[in-house]
């Protein structure tokens, strides 16, 4: 093993420094402005979205957690608030799967809400940024989960690198 630390510089750690900051703090106001305006968390608004991006308004739940980022314990318990809400159902696929659908009152939910998590999706990060900066951020975010989450990466048209054995 090498025990060489490769210690970040000062520039590199002001710039690490801002990016845990920005993944402190973007995901709370979003969240805060999701529960304020409409009821529901970032995660809860993600399974809404990822499921209305679909044909029939419908996933696999192994595949919306994958797509919504949480594993399938925590997808359950959120999958059953909007449930109890009318907003998604359970429903049994091909062999054992269960697939979560979007309901018409979900589509509606989601209709009402996102007019106001894109105004402050702009607000806090689009308008704030020039347009190569946004670009820049997003080329970015691509190569940082190429390497953290290679299969959400694919999903992000990004490219996979190899990772090393553990």
């Amino acid at each position: 093993m090498d025990d060489e630390v490769a210690w970040l510089t000062p520039d590199q750690l002001r710039d690490w420094r801002s990016l845990i900051g920005l993944l402190m703090t973007l995901p709370t106001a979003l969240d805060g402005q999701l529960k304020c305006d409409a009821g529901i968390n970032v995660f809860e608004y993600h399974i809404l979205a990822a499921l209305s991006e679909t044909e029939e308004r419908r996933l696999p739940m192994g595949a919306l957690a994958r797509t919504s980022q949480g594993s399938l314990s925590r997808l359950s318990h959120a999958v059953s608030r909007l449930e109890r809400a009318g907003w998604v159902r359970r429903v049994a696929a091909e062999g054992r799967r269960i697939d979560a659908e979007l309901t018409e009152a979900g589509w509606t939910k989601l209709e009402a809400t996102a007019p106001g998590h894109v105004r402050e999706a702009r607000r806090l990060v689009v308008d704030v940024l020039t347009p190569d900066q946004l670009a820049s951020l997003g080329e970015s975010a691509r190569a940082i989960v190429a390497v953290a989450d290679p299969e959400l990466s694919r999903g992000l048209g990004g490219e996979v690198p190899l990772r090393p054995d553990c």
